[in-house]
């Protein structure tokens, strides 16, 4: 509206450009609310994500403020759905009594890791090559493990090395941990990760190999030969329930 309007004439914006901002920020909506295809298929798809659709086309247009607007909203929005996802991932596996260390490497890491899927086969489709979709993968799980584990880690290990113990700290780790009774410690039992660093590793290792023998003899990690492809995605998706089942054994106590 004419406030939306006046608010870009502030940031510098002439009248053109506000007026343009304004019809592709209108248009997000439009083509939020209605249904792409009057197929079954398709509006029923629709009808179970329009929300997260509306939702959405509140990210600002690209073209406005060179796109970092749109990449500040969109994170906050990734960063909303994400806790979202996990808690009522963690909340199902409460209610149908799964352990902890299982609902975590099942349905929270399945719900947080969907958005990572879903924009790996957008750029799957977009580009030319698979740069771009293989790279989200690894990229996340970069950030995931280095940032998401180590600023919050770094951040609590400073914090308890300022503090010192507590009465919790001390009744929870003082016995377990008699070298820093005195001074504290951020505390996390590894409990089974080893076992399922050491399986993810692994898996991890042969699907690299597997794209890399992708690239030699059918020319690129994605596409190929359709018995190719299907090979490639049951592996995959063996591969992932191969780390499921050691990693739940061995929280299970059975390995």
């Amino acid at each position: 509206g004419d406030s939306g309007k006046n608010w870009l004439v502030m940031l510098g914006y002439n009248s053109d450009k506000c007026d343009a901002v304004m019809q592709e920020w209108r248009e997000q909506f439009v083509d939020a609310v209605y249904p792409p295809s009057r197929d079954w298929a398709p509006f029923c798809l629709h009808i179970l994500s329009v929300v997260w659709k509306i939702l959405a086309a509140f990210i600002p247009p690209v073209r406005l403020c060179g796109g970092w607007m749109a990449f500040v909203v969109a994170l906050v929005f990734i960063g909303f759905v994400t806790i979202l996802v996990g808690e009522l991932a963690t909340f199902f596996g409460c209610v149908i009594g799964c352990p902890p260390g299982i609902t975590a490497i099942v349905f929270v890491a399945l719900g947080t890791s969907l958005p990572d899927t879903f924009a790996s086969k957008t750029a799957a489709l977009q580009d030319d090559d698979a740069d771009n979709s293989v790279g989200n993968v690894t990229g996340s799980n970069c950030v995931n493990v280095f940032l998401g584990i180590g600023l919050p880690w770094m951040i609590a290990s400073i914090k308890w090395a300022i503090s010192g113990p507590n009465a919790e700290w001390t009744r929870r780790y003082a016995h377990d941990y008699p070298d820093y009774a005195e001074s504290a410690a951020f505390v996390v039992p590894a409990g089974d990760l080893g076992t399922s660093v050491a399986v993810f590793c692994s898996c991890a290792t042969f699907c690299l190999i597997t794209l890399w023998l992708r690239r030699r003899f059918f020319g690129g990690e994605l596409g190929g030969p359709t018995v190719i492809k299907w090979v490639t995605f049951v592996v995959y998706i063996g591969l992932w329930a191969l780390y499921i089942l050691i990693s739940s054994l061995k929280i299970e106590g059975k390995i």
